[in-house]
């Protein structure tokens, strides 16, 4: 491991759904080997309350989630960005802005659960459901060495890992 944190990013368009919950997870679980963000294109503002009910449940403090623009990861004030993880299939076919230094880059498309309607359960259902298959990648993703990997092995690995189930 190195001493310095591996600063994560990951993407979505809105930045308000999987994205928060993928900072949350990688957060958590890669607590002092990984530093992570989340980031839209189009942000819409604010976090879904679907992901603000799961994260509550989970016992995890969302005061410090919000939806903003991956811009706010570009300016020389940014922290350097390691890995670039996109969720959602928008965000993955645009034109993502220039990180310095060449970030690993990952696609990890999910299906939106923002797009659930119905009732309460049922679109808590989708986040659940969400949060499993991005628990199974970061677990993935915390198997490897991928501090220390070679950039060709690293990014074949992030690949493989976002074939796993629930891949959209």
């Amino acid at each position: 491991m190195t001493e310095k944190p591996f600063n994560v990013l990951v993407l979505c368009t809105g930045n308000s759904a999987r994205s928060i919950l993928g900072e949350a997870i990688l957060g958590l679980r890669g607590k002092g080997r990984i530093t992570a963000f989340s980031a839209g294109s189009r942000p819409k503002g604010v976090p879904h309350p679907g992901a603000l009910r799961l994260l509550a449940r989970k016992g995890i403090d969302t005061s410090s989630f919000r939806s903003k623009s991956w811009n706010e990861f570009t300016g020389p004030a940014a922290p350097h960005i390691d890995m670039v993880i996109t969720v959602c299939g928008n965000a993955a076919g645009e034109a993502c802005p220039v990180f310095p230094g060449s970030p690993l880059r990952a696609h990890w498309g999910l299906p939106d659960p923002a797009d659930v309607s119905g009732s309460e359960a049922e679109v808590d259902a989708a986040f659940e459901q969400t949060w499993h298959w991005l628990e199974i990648r970061v677990s993935a993703l915390l198997d490897l060495p991928f501090e220390t990997m070679n950039r060709a092995d690293a990014q074949a690995k992030l690949a493989e890992i976002g074939q796993m189930e629930g891949a959209a």
